[in-house]
């Protein structure tokens, strides 16, 4: 759970905000949250490592994207190069 919705009571924490990160906070530069066909959001190019996906607090999995940097990170790839290694990445899901 984040940081910012900590127990006893989730149920008065922000809605998350589909437009950011939910790691780092900064644009995720998603296009289905900008209206555009999900073929042509950056995430569709790339893999994110399942401990980086492991990151995102519950209450947002499904609903938030990450950003191309945060996506690349764990794997050690540039941000959209799609080149992690099969045996540590995992396809990131669409919003």
């Amino acid at each position: 759970m984040s940081d910012r919705c900590p127990p006893p009571d989730p149920s008065r924490c922000p809605p998350p905000d589909p437009s950011r990160c939910p790691l780092c906070g900064q644009a995720n530069r998603c296009a289905i949250e900008a209206g555009q066909p999900a073929a042509d959001c950056w995430c569709m190019a790339v893999s994110v490592a399942p401990a980086t996906l492991a990151r995102i607090p519950a209450d947002q999995i499904d609903r938030v994207c990450l950003c191309p940097a945060c996506a690349a990170a764990a794997a050690g790839t540039g941000a959209g190069t799609g080149t992690a290694p099969a045996d540590r990445a995992a396809p990131h899901p669409p919003i």
